[in-house]
C-alpha cells in the first residue's frame, strides 16, 4: 500500500489527524491493532474537562482544556452534552484548598461560581448532606466513540482509509529514513507493507513500542485507571470532588447512567489490563463522600484503561503533566517518523493540528488546519451509538417487522443493518464487538445476556455468520462482558451474573465449545 501519511493508533488522537490532515488535501492511512478507540479513548469518564482539575497542579494543560472545551462545544455539540459540573467540598476536606479553588481556576481563565451547600443540594439532590462548599464550572461530558467515529468518517469520505486488526510489527529503515512500514493482519495473518512520506506514531500507552521499532526513545509511565457503570442516571451535573485529584473523585452522567472513578495504579505492562475487586471497592468508598446514593446504587459493569504518562520530575502519577508531546525524534536521526501523545480526550484536537502542522511542513503543504473553525459533521450512520435516540426514533416510526434486537438501548435490526453497511464487509467483516463500538447495542442493564444471542442469531438469517463463526463472535463478546462484571458482582449484578452463566454455559454448552476448539 501507498500513501502519504501513516498514523499508527485509532484513538483519539489518531481520528482526529486522520481528518486535519484529509481536510487539508492529504492521503492517508489510519491504522490500529485492534479497533477504534480500544486504548485510553475508549476507557475513559468521556469527561470534557473544563480544567479545573488541573488549576493547580497543571496551569498550562488546565488553560488549554479550557480552550479546547469551548472549541468542541461550538463546533461537535451532537458528540456531547453540555451539562455544566460542580466542585463539592464535605466535611473533613482541606479548607486551604477550597479556599484557593477560585483564584487558581481565574489565573487558567475557568469561570467559577459559587454555590451555597443549600443551592448545591437544590439543584443536586444526591450529593452529601456535609457538603461545605461548591463551585460551578463549565464542564461537559463527550461520547469518545462518536467522535472518532464521525472525525473517521469524514476523512474517509476525502479519500483516507482506515485498517482495523492491523498490527505494526517493524519498519524498513535506511539512512534514517523509514523506507516501509511492516504491517500484518491480526485475524487473517495477512503480512504486508504500508509506503509512505511520513510516519505518525498515535499509539497512546503503546507509543514506546512503536518508537522503539524505529530505534527511537519514549520514556514513559503507565497508570492505569477503572471506573464503574451506575445502571442509572444520579445526576444532571458532572460532580467532582473538590480536593487534590484522587481515587473515586468524579462522577460523569453518560446518557442514561452515570460513570464513578477513577482509580490510578502504576503498571508495568499493557497486557490484560482489567478492573479488580479492589479498585472497585476504592472507587465506592471513596465516591459515597460526594454523593452517598453510590454505597447502594446498582452497577452493571466495571472497565479499566492506561493513561500514557510521559516520565518526569513529578512526584506522583496524579501530579504528572497532561500536556501534548510531539516528538520529532532527531537524537535516532530520524527524518519521516513523528510521535505525539499525552495530553487529554479534551485536547485531542489540538494535539492533532500541531502534530498536522508538522507533517504538512516537512510536505511541503501550505494547506492551514481547518479543525479549529469547521464544524465536525455528523455521520447519519452512527446514530445508533447516541443513548436514547435510537428508541424515540423506532418508536416513533419503524417498518414491520424491524423488531428490537436490543431491548435494554432500543436498537433493531435496521440499526445492525446500518452499521454493517458502514463497512466493506468483503475485506473487513466486523464481529459483535466491532458492532458494540458502533452501536449501543450490549451495552444496557442485561449487558448483552438477551441482545448478544439476538443479534447471532439475526447475522446467522442474514447469512452473515456461517458455521462456527457465532460461537467465536459470542465468546469473544461475553468474555469481554464478563471481564467488567466479575469485580462488581454484589446485590442484582451477581444475579444478573448467574443468569448469563446459566443461559450460555449451562443452557447452550459455551464453555464445551471453547474447551473443544482449544
Amino acid at each position: 500500500m501507498r500513501t502519504q501519511v501513516l498514523i499508527i493508533g485509532g484513538g483519539a488522537t489518531g481520528t482526529g489527524l486522520v481528518r486535519d490532515l484529509a481536510l487539508r488535501g492529504v492521503n492517508c492511512i489510519l491504522a490500529d491493532a485492534k479497533d477504534l478507540n480500544s486504548g485510553a479513548s475508549g476507557a475513559n469518564h468521556g469527561l470534557l474537562h473544563s480544567g479545573a482539575r488541573y488549576a493547580k497542579s497543571d496551569p498550562h494543560s488546565a488553560r488549554e482544556c479550557m480552550e479546547e472545551g469551548e472549541i468542541l462545544k461550538r463546533l461537535a455539540p451532537h458528540v456531547l452534552e453540555d451539562t455544566g459540573g460542580l466542585f463539592v467540598a464535605v466535611e473533613g476536606d482541606d479548607e486551604k484548598y477550597v479556599a484557593d479553588f477560585p483564584d487558581l481556576c481565574g489565573r487558567a481563565g475557568i469561570k467559577v461560581e459559587e454555590f451555597s451547600p443549600e443551592k448545591v443540594r437544590e439543584l443536586e439532590p444526591a450529593v452529601s448532606d456535609k457538603t461545605i462548599a461548591a463551585y460551578a464550572v463549565p464542564d461537559a461530558t463527550i461520547d469518545p466513540f462518536r467522535l472518532g467515529l464521525d472525525n473517521l468518517s469524514q476523512a474517509m469520505s476525502l479519500g483516507s482509509r482506515f485498517l482495523r486488526r492491523t498490527k505494526l510489527v517493524g519498519f524498513d529503515i535506511e539512512n534514517g529514513v523509514i523506507k516501509a512500514a511492516r504491517m500484518v493482519n491480526t485475524r487473517s495473518g495477512e503480512e504486508f507493507r504500508v509506503v509512505a512520506d511520513q510516519y505518525v506514531n498515535a499509539a497512546g500507552a503503546w507509543s514506546g513500542q512503536v518508537a522503539a521499532m524505529a530505534g527511537a526513545e519514549i520514556g514513559m509511565l503507565y497508570a492505569k485507571g477503572t471506573l464503574l457503570v451506575t445502571n442509572d442516571r444520579l445526576t444532571k451535573r458532572v460532580i467532582n470532588r473538590l480536593r487534590p485529584p484522587g481515587d473515586g473523585d468524579i462522577l460523569v452522567p453518560g446518557g442514561t447512567v452515570s460513570i464513578l472513578g477513577t482509580t490510578s495504579i502504576r503498571v508495568d505492562s499493557l497486557d490484560d489490563i482489567r478492573p479488580t475487586v479492589r479498585e472497585a471497592d476504592i472507587n465506592v468508598e471513596q465516591g459515597m463522600g460526594m454523593v452517598p446514593e453510590l454505597a447502594t446504587t446498582r452497577y452493571i459493569r466495571a472497565y479499566a484503561g492506561v493513561r500514557p504518562l510521559l516520565t518526569g520530575s513529578a512526584d506522583s502519577d496524579r501530579n504528572a503533566s497532561r500536556g501534548v508531546a510531539l516528538l520529532e525524534h532527531a537524537e535516532a536521526g530520524l527524518k519521516n517518523f513523528v510521535s505525539i501523545t499525552g495530553g487529554k480526550l479534551t485536547t485531542y484536537r489540538l494535539m492533532a493540528e500541531q502534530a498536522g502542522d508538522l507533517i504538512c511542513g516537512r510536505l511541503g503543504i501550505s494547506a492551514p488546519c481547518l479543525t479549529r473553525t469547521e464544524p465536525l459533521p455528523a455521520s447519519e450512520e452512527w446514530q445508533w451509538n447516541e443513548p436514547g435516540l435510537a428508541g424515540k426514533s423506532w418508536l416513533n416510526d419503524h417498518a414491520e417487522g424491524d423488531v428490537l434486537l436490543c431491548e435494554c438501548e432500543m436498537v433493531p435490526k435496521s440499526g445492525v443493518d446500518r452499521v454493517l453497511e458502514s463497512f466493506d464487509t468483503s475485506k473487513d467483516k466486523p464481529g459483535l464487538k466491532a458492532l458494540v463500538r458502533r452501536s449501543r447495542v450490549g451495552k444496557g442493564t442485561c449487558q448483552g445476556t438477551f441482545c448478544s444471542l439476538r443479534l447471532t442469531s439475526y447475522l446467522y438469517d442474514k447469512d452473515y455468520l456461517h458455521g462456527d463463526e457465532g460461537v467465536r463472535n459470542l465468546s469473544e463478546f461475553l468474555e469481554e462482558r464478563w471481564k467488567g462484571q466479575r469485580c462488581i458482582l454484589w446485590g442484582m449484578a451477581e444475579s444478573q451474573a448467574e443468569l448469563q452463566e446459566a443461559f450460555y454455559c449451562g443452557l447452550m454448552g459455551l464453555e464445551l465449545n471453547q474447551q473443544v476448539k482449544k
